[in-house]
Parts: C-alpha cells; structure tokens; sequence
C-alpha cells in the first residue's frame, strides 16, 4: 500500500481513538444508538474499563508460595504453548499458569468476603423464589450448540477446583475442614426428606495465603491455564497432556469409530483434557476438536515430512487454540449479541475496522487495534499483570442456557429416536446414549433445538436437584449465588458503579418493562437493593434489543474479551508465519464452525446450508 494510503489511514485511526475517549454520556444508551456511535460509545467502554477495571492480586501476601514453573529444557516453548500455560510471557513466566490466582475486575479493597451477610438472604431462597423455572423460555436466536459452546470454551478458561477430585485437593494440605453449616431450609420447600439437611462445602481456598485468615481480598487459584489455548482438549498439566497424546504423528488418542475413549479414572465420559460436568454437548465438542486437531496432523506432515511428533502437535495445538478463540469472536459472540455495533465491533477485534479482505491484501497498518485487529498487534498487559477474574467467572454464569428437556432425531429420515431428561444425557451416561443416537443424530438434534433464555425463573430444574455420578445432590443456583458472594465478588447495584455503569435507585430500575420481578426481588431481599446478588441482577435486567445477556455482563466482557488476545503472545507477537506456518495462518483465516462440522460429519451439510453461524437454529429435515 502507498505511504500515503498508510498515513491516511493511521490519522483516521487517531481521529477514532480521541474521538471515542472523551465522548460524554449520550441521551439514549449505547445499543439505542446509530451503528456509529454505538462504536465509539463500546470503544469509550473499553478504554475505561483497561484502565479502571484490572487489579492485581499476584502480589498479596506472600507471592513466593505461589506456583513456580518448570525450567525450561531446550527452546520449545519458545515456538509453542506450554502443557500448564508458563512462559506465555517470557519476561514473567509463571503468569496466566495453571496453579496461579484469579485477578478482579474491581479494586482490591471491594474483594472480601461479607462473612456477616453470607447468607443473607438465604441462597435456598433466591434459588427457589428467583429462579426456578415453571415454564421453558426458550431463546430462539440460538441452538442448543451454543449452550454447549460456552461451557467448553469455559473448561479452557477457569475451574476453582473440586473436592471430589483427588488432585485438586492435594494442593491444599493441612485443611481443617470442608463443611459448612447446614442450609436454612424453609417447611415447605421439596428438597427431598432423605438429603437433608442440605449442606455444601465450602470452597477451596487459596494455599498461598494462609497468613491472610480472611483478611483483605478473597483470593482463588485457576486449577486451568489462564490462556485460551485450548486446554480443555489438551489438559493443563504434563500428566494430562501427555495421557491424552497417541506420541506418534502429533495426534491424540480417537478411536477407529471416531470416537475419543473411554476415561479410564471415569468410566462413562470421554478422555480429553478436562472432562467435569460432562454431557453429549461437550462430547460432541471434544470429539469434533480432537478430529480436527488430528486433521491438522496429517496436513502439517505432508507440508513437513521431517518434523517429528512434538513439531506436529504443537503446531496443530496452536492452530486449534487459535481457532477456537477466532469462532468464539466472530461467530458465537455475534450470535447471541447479535446487534449491530457487536457485529461489527467483534469482527474488529480480529480483523479490524477495515476487515479480513483488507487485512489480508495490504497486511496491518501500525499497530493500530481499530484498524488492524488485536491478531498480530503488539502484545500489552495493560496495567496489571495477565489473570482471568472472579468477575469474569462470575459474568458466564449462563446455566439458564441448558434445557431440561431433550428430543433426539434421526438426521436421514427426521424420525424420532428418543426424549431424554438432563441426567440421562450428562454425567457417565453420556457415552451409552451417544452409542444408542449416533454421533451425526446428536449434532442435528442440538442443532435444531432451543437453549434456554437468559433470564429469572429460566434456571434448570434439574440443576437445582444435580445428583452428581458420585451421588452427590445440591442445588447449583444456590451454589452460583454463595460462591460470588464468598469470593467477594460485589454485589449487583455495586457491582454496576465499580464497571462504570451507574447504580439504579429502586427494584424497578433493574427490570422496567417487568414490575411483577421488581416486586418478587423487593420481597425476596427484604426491600435492601444494595444486597441483590450480581447473578440475580443481571439475569433479571431489561436486555438490549436482540442481546441473549445483560448488558451489565456485557461490560466485563468487552474488557476480558480482548484483554485474553491482547495479552497472550501466541494472538500478538507471535502470530506470525515463524510460528504457526502459512498453511496454519491461511487454516484459522478461512475456516469456520460449519466448515470443521462438515469435514467430520459430511451428511449434515444439508441443514447447514444458508445458515450465517453454526450456533444459530440448523435446517430441519425435510425443510423447503
């Protein structure tokens, strides 16, 4: 491209910026506005939220307890993602590992526990009175794929750990006790006689800061990487990666069926990198990425006969993480924001304002992420060290997704298979049902089917009683509610101030269009706005039109949407041919979700065809 063109081009992006930066607060909300100014308004948002909303915990107490990375042997992690994400950074390498704190999208000082207020009001309560669905709302924007989407791509991102599994709790030795007192249970709630009382553990704390005995902010470990590098597939730890790898070719294990084996320490569930909270959505992801993953194997080797097993994996590692990120942004994101400054905005994030054909001919112009995209830009932590944050954890509570029910076709014919509640189809029942449906079958009944809408009274019914494989039963909506408020995580009305939202002055300023809600939520918590929880919140706010979550969720996301490209250096300054190869390159630029279904599954194509996104409702069968 001429200079000129470039120089151009770079006062435009100037023009952008400074134009966005001081842009003062609008008449009408960002989302009521032209395209336009709904771009500057988001960009406002974000530069706000980058300087105001990144808070370092890493150093609290005494930070030399916390996890250390292995030295290095050779160059190798120069070139590739490392089995437990360290030296992502190469100046800092234990940053974004496995083992490492979570940040907080709120100041340091608003993260402690309320011990006094735990559970006020009662948790059982809010579940029960708030949540609880009477009738299935369903969300006709989106398939029930998309609700398996986000679950996977949260595997990849955030796990605070499990006391039922045996390695978690062996990083939290000398720990007294897991018990909480019981909880409260009103006379006429259903919660069956033979689990009472009802109890839940309390959650793992964090094994650097014994000192801390509940002062200052709450701190938790991420048992995953920090970094979207796929580790739901490939595991977080050198154990894992390496039981999930064939070290032959640079593939992973997938049986002549196609299929991912049979877990051996889990009888039932599929063996991949992380396997909790299994159910047939994630089996279908799993399945269809360790496919690709060894797709990519064999095209790496015909382009590179003498690269050995590692060059192979870790190459064809790279490209499926990048992958995954780049459908995360530009299709699953648009698909359930789907307005039209998010369109727009999230395309920017990978390609930029001026677009992929752009992009592509002329290559970036400076380092400008408005123009060009955060791939390939310079890498910049901003100004805190790289975390996943408990606000982020807290913002992807999305359990309203998942239905109850589930009706299972056949995909060469349109008949029915099966109905299905949730417990058969998740847990260690998942393979069984799989081998009854068929792999194809089950990718078409989630495809034509609806998720759950975002909402109060929309959570799982069978969430609220989960009877997990070890026989454990509790009720998630209320687990959701106690571990934001025990993480310190603020609640709603504070919550908004501290993201730079605003506070609302009544009940019926969070829901408008709905006083029936206003009223339950001033019933509920006692008439104190100041004590409504965050997840309550933002599941009972009026949505922008189209959007398929709150807007107050939303706010975090654009922040830790692009914080985890712009951080990590594999999306930065290592995205680059040197890395990834031009095949690799070219690979994650034009493929998309339809195009990895089809390649596996090829007869579903035909209820794939004139679909904008592979999580927005398939073609049935027989459809004109």
């Amino acid at each position: 491209m001429p200079l000129a063109a470039r120089s151009w081009l770079k006062v435009i992006s100037s023009l952008f910026q400074s134009f966005a930066h001081p842009i003062k607060a609008m008449t009408k909300p960002w989302h009521e506005q032209p395209t336009f100014l709904g771009l500057l308004e988001l960009a406002k948002f974000r530069g706000d939220l980058r300087r105001n909303n990144l808070h370092d915990t890493s150093t609290l107490s005494d930070p030399s307890k916390l996890v250390k990375p292995t030295a290095p042997q050779g160059d190798r992690h120069l070139g590739a993602r490392t089995d437990d994400g360290s030296y992502n950074d190469l100046n800092d390498p234990a940053m974004g590992m496995a083992g490492s704190r979570f940040g907080r999208n709120v100041p340091l000082a608003e993260g402690s526990t309320d011990q006094a207020n735990l559970m006020r009001p009662n948790p059982r309560e809010v579940s029960r009175r708030l949540m609880t669905r009477e009738e299935f709302k369903p969300a006709t924007i989106l398939n029930v794929m998309a609700a398996a989407w986000i679950q996977f791509q949260n595997h990849d991102w955030f796990s605070h750990g499990d006391r039922e599994r045996p390695d978690d709790l062996k990083r939290h030795p000398g720990e007294d006790s897991a018990a909480r007192e019981p909880i409260a249970l009103q006379p006429d709630d259903p919660w069956p006689v033979e689990r009472r009382p009802m109890e839940m553990d309390a959650d793992l704390p964090d094994p650097s800061r014994p000192e801390a005995d509940g002062e200052g902010p709450a701190t938790h470990i991420n048992h995953c990487t920090h970094w979207w590098d796929a580790s739901q597939i490939y595991g977080s730890t050198v154990e894992k990666v390496d039981e999930i790898r064939t070290h032959h070719n640079g593939k992973i294990k997938v049986g002549d069926d196609g299929r991912l084996l049979d877990d051996p320490a889990a009888p039932g569930v599929d063996l991949t990198g992380f396997n909790d909270n299994w159910w047939v959505g994630l089996s279908l992801l799993h399945t269809i990425f360790s496919r690709e993953h060894n797709y990519l194997c064999d095209e790496l080797l015909i382009r590179n006969p003498s690269w050995t097993d590692q060059q192979l994996f870790d190459h064809a590692r790279l490209i499926i993480a990048a992958l995954t990120a780049k459908i995360h942004t530009v299709e699953w994101t648009p698909g359930i924001l789907p307005h039209p400054a998010l369109q727009i905005g999230m395309r920017a994030n990978w390609w930029g304002l001026l677009g992929r054909r752009f992009k592509n001919t002329f290559g970036r112009i400076g380092n400008s992420e408005i123009l060009s995209g955060i791939i390939g830009s310079k890498l910049d932590h901003g100004v805190a060290p790289y975390a996943l944050t408990e606000e982020f954890v807290s913002v992807y509570r999305l359990h309203p997704l998942i239905p109850d029910d589930w009706t299972f076709f056949n995909c060469k014919n349109g008949a029915l298979i099966s109905d299905k509640d949730f417990q058969q189809v998740s847990g260690n029942r998942s393979r069984a049902l799989l081998d009854e449906i068929g792999m194809e079958n089950a990718w078409y009944s989630l495809g034509i089917a609806y998720p759950g809408a975002i909402t109060l009274h929309n959570y799982p019914r069978f969430l609220q009683n989960l009877v997990r494989d070890s026989g454990r039963t509790f009720d998630l909506a209320m687990v959701d509610i106690l571990r934001d408020r025990e993480r310190g995580v603020p609640r709603y009305n504070r919550f908004r101030e501290l993201i730079g939202r605003g506070r609302v002055t009544s009940f019926e300023d969070i829901c408008p269009s709905n006083p029936e809600w206003a009223k339950e939520l001033r019933d509920v918590y006692e008439g104190d706005l100041e004590a409504v929880d965050l997840m309550v919140g933002m599941f009972a706010e009026d949505l922008p039109e189209g959007f398929g979550f709150s807007d107050t969720a939303f706010r975090v996301f654009i922040l830790m949407a692009s914080r985890r490209l712009k951080s990590d250096r594999f999306f930065t300054d290592d995205y680059r041919e040197e890395i990834y190869t031009r095949f690799g390159l070219d690979f994650i630029d034009k493929t998309t979700m339809i195009d990895v279904i089809i390649r596996h599954y090829p007869t579903l194509a035909p209820f794939l065809e004139g679909i904008p996104h592979a999580f927005a409702p398939w073609r049935k069968y027989g459809a004109g």
